[in-house]
């Protein structure tokens, strides 16, 4: 077998499954129950300002 083929059918079959390992990895990391504060926080930015105008000085 040519090395070349060689090397792209491990990287075809080891990197689907690195790449695949990686992407469940994150979507556990993103929906742990520990992160939910953290994104609530993340999220309520927009409306931190609510209840009144912001200051020029923050809109800027």
């Amino acid at each position: 077998m040519e090395e070349y083929t060689f090397l792209r059918e491990m990287a075809d079959s080891y990197g689907l499954l690195a790449l695949f390992v990686f992407f469940i990895g994150v979507v556990i990391w993103v929906f742990r129950p520990g992160s939910t504060k953290t994104y609530e926080d993340s999220a309520d930015i927009p409306f931190r300002h609510d209840d009144k105008p912001a200051d020029e000085e923050d809109g800027k």
